[in-house]
């Protein structure tokens, strides 16, 4: 399994995001640059430029048309994949942390952090009006007072969006009315990652308490867990087998105090039904922060603090030992 390297950035990877397709791979890190590449080759297909800051999400939406990413330097920006040309500037008064695309394309969330006596935020626009964009007023702003998002995804259909928080909690709120549908407490510290599953019925959670779990999407309903020695950065569900895949690794800056064999900052694969741990794959100079599945499940990515993305395609033992077991 000789991994492709892809140097595409300065500093630390924070997302990386496969289309739907799963030709292109997008990656984002702690400097300005969005980058997207053939997922086939590891061919570099082009930049987005305008951020002025670390840029902490990226999503793309259902047909490839268009990117979204979230950054430091106060902005959502909405970008033409083809081109790559800035569409839409949304400024925020901090930080974005999540962003998202709804299944249609057509409504967007993100977050914004707590930070300078500002409150943490979840915005949506509807991209159909353009008033929305121009005006730099979503259709609806509900305010996160206890605890800030630090992970979101959009729920099945469109309904709602499922965040993750600083203190462990997992919320639906609902895109329509804004009002909390279903909380949960599962987690007992920060939720760094939430990932959905191929059919949107689960998702996984990656949190700083050493777990990650399984939930139904719909419920919040707990299913399993994932346990390990350090802190879960990011988790991914693989779309044609029961595994998924945990990244991470100690706190980035105790990275330097341990050697790489210590520091424990391979991806690790676990069964999700019996929720044993069955593989890892060694490779990164630091701890994972980003995890995702090549949509046809053959391949999965990591992107790490020492500011690589590596994609790697399973070798037939993989497919074998799956069939067999």
């Amino acid at each position: 399994m000789r991994p492709i390297l892809l140097q595409g950035h300065e500093r630390s990877i924070t997302q990386i995001k496969y289309n739907r397709d799963g030709d292109l791979l997008f990656t984002v890190a702690k400097d300005p640059v969005v980058n997207v590449w053939y997922s086939v080759n590891g061919e570099r297909l082009g930049t987005y430029s305008g951020h002025t800051g670390a840029v902490w999400c990226v999503d793309v939406d259902w047909e490839t048309r268009h990117v979204l990413s979230g950054s430091a330097d106060n902005s959502c920006r909405l970008w033409d994949c083809e081109t790559g040309k800035q569409l839409a500037l949304l400024e925020t008064s901090s930080a974005v942390r999540t962003c998202g695309f709804d299944f249609g394309g057509n409504i967007i969330m993100f977050s914004t952090d707590k930070q300078m006596g500002y409150q943490c935020f979840v915005s949506f626009i509807d991209l159909r009006d353009p008033s929305q964009i121009k005006d730099n007023e979503p259709y609806m702003k509900i305010p996160c007072s206890e605890s800030k998002i630090t992970s979101a995804v959009w729920g099945p259909l469109g309904e709602y969006i499922i965040a993750g928080h600083e203190n462990g909690e997992l919320n639906q709120y609902s895109a329509k009315s804004g009002e909390i549908v279903n909380s949960i407490k599962e987690h007992s510290k920060q939720i760094n990652d939430i990932q959905t599953s191929r059919d949107m019925t689960m998702f996984v959670t990656a949190s700083k308490d050493c777990t990650s779990k399984l939930f139904d999407c719909t419920s919040l309903e707990h299913q399993k867990t994932f346990r390990t020695e350090r802190p879960v950065n990011s988790a991914a569900i693989s779309p044609i087998y029961d595994h998924v895949v945990l990244g991470g690794g100690q706190e980035a800056m105790d990275v330097t105090t341990t050697s790489t064999r210590i520091g424990k900052f391979e991806a690790r694969f676990f069964h999700v039904a019996f929720e044993e741990e069955f593989g890892r794959v060694k490779g990164h100079f630091g701890p994972i922060n980003s995890l995702a599945f090549h949509p046809n499940g053959k391949s999965y990515s990591s992107g790490g603090e020492d500011g690589y993305v590596r994609i790697h395609y399973f070798d037939s033992q993989y497919f074998d030992f799956e069939f067999e077991s």
